[in-house]
């Protein structure tokens, strides 16, 4: 049986960009929603400034497209 330390290090991160902060940080995916609003809320007054890098967000959409069968002629 696996303890909950080792099912959390094997989740994916996912990069979070701000232009404004000019940082970026990995997280796990669990957690994305939760940290860019809490790093929007608390740095931007709600504005929506930090996101999933786009690159990598375009990916995801891509691969949650061809697994659904949206890509498919």
């Amino acid at each position: 049986m696996s303890d909950e330390s080792e099912s959390k290090s094997d989740l994916p991160e996912i990069p979070i960009v701000c232009p404004e902060c000019d940082t970026r940080t990995y997280v796990p995916f669990p957690e994305v929603e939760k940290t860019v609003a809490r790093h929007n809320e608390g740095v931007h007054d709600g504005e929506a400034v930090a996101a999933v890098d786009p690159d990598v967000f375009d990916q995801l959409a891509d691969y949650v497209a061809a697994d659904l069968g949206l890509l498919e002629e």
